[in-house]
């Protein structure tokens, strides 16, 4: 994901959306993705379906159901939409019906939801086509909720682990993830909220933040590294070695250590009719 605004990035620099590679590199192996990947914060399960008209949401990037099986829990009947085919049917297997299809590219076919929900993925989507798609499958006052778990380690754990990729993956995203002038998810929630603007279908955007955390264990970490951007693309050589340099780095603490994280929303509300 991006970690400088699109507006200065050079023109040569894919925006996420444009690499559709990478957002199709993540079924490699859903099983560890289902397992390993955190959940989202109840506060804002509840507060996405108590602002929402009614039950039925589509989940646009569903990948294995990580976030649709909240909402489920939480009453609503969920659809999903997946670009990757192997996520779609790990889904599927799960009992969730699921169309195999690009957001932009997808077809409501007439049908309409008090909800289009998106954890993790809106990225992966052009902003202003996968607002105007969302409009177009909501009913007036339905909302659209883009959401991210944003994470930040403690000071000494960020740069422990940092110092591994700089000496393994110099340059990479991974490498200077975690420093100060890092402000990825804040240009996502951006270009999210400028999207749905453009479109004129929808309310002003609003953006709500939940705070929590999770202590993670050094094979819980290096479990969920490899379902991640920065990793899902790497050689097995590649990847066995920037585990076992995590792995000693995470040792040398004391083998664990709590991550802070914010699951970020940039939500708004249909107005008027399609």
């Amino acid at each position: 994901m991006p970690t400088i605004p699109p507006e200065r990035a050079h023109s040569s620099e894919l925006k996420p959306h444009q690499a559709r590679q990478i957002a199709e590199s993540f079924g490699s192996d859903p099983a560890r993705y289902d397992r390993a990947r955190p959940r989202y914060p109840d506060a804002m399960v509840e507060r996405i379906v108590a602002e929402s008209p009614g039950p039925d949401f589509l989940d646009v990037g569903i990948g294995t159901g990580v976030a649709a099986r909240q909402f489920q829990a939480a009453g609503c009947g969920v659809l999903g939409v997946e670009v990757d085919a192997r996520m779609a049917g790990w889904a599927r297997e799960r009992g969730f019906e699921v169309e195999v299809a690009a957001f932009e590219a997808w077809a409501p076919a007439g049908r309409a939801f008090d909800a289009v929900v998106s954890g993790q993925t809106w990225h992966w989507v052009d902003p202003v086509a996968g607002a105007a798609k969302a409009a177009e499958a909501l009913r007036p006052g339905g909302r659209l909720a883009v959401f991210w778990n944003v994470g930040q380690p403690p000071p000494d754990v960020a740069e422990a682990l940092s110092a591994v990729y700089r000496r393994m993956m110099p340059g990479s995203l991974a490498s200077r993830q975690w420093t100060a002038d890092s402000d990825g998810y804040s240009v996502l929630c951006a270009g999210a909220a400028d999207g749905i603007r453009e479109v004129g279908a929808f309310g002003e955007p609003e953006q709500w933040r939940f705070d929590w955390e999770r202590s993670y264990t050094r094979d819980e970490w290096l479990d969920q590294l490899p379902t991640t951007g920065g990793h899902t693309r790497l050689s097995p050589a590649k990847l066995e070695e920037v585990l076992a340099g995590v792995g000693a780095a995470v040792d040398a603490m004391g083998g664990g250590f709590t991550m802070r994280y914010t699951t970020a929303v940039v939500t708004a509300a249909r107005t008027g009719a399609a």
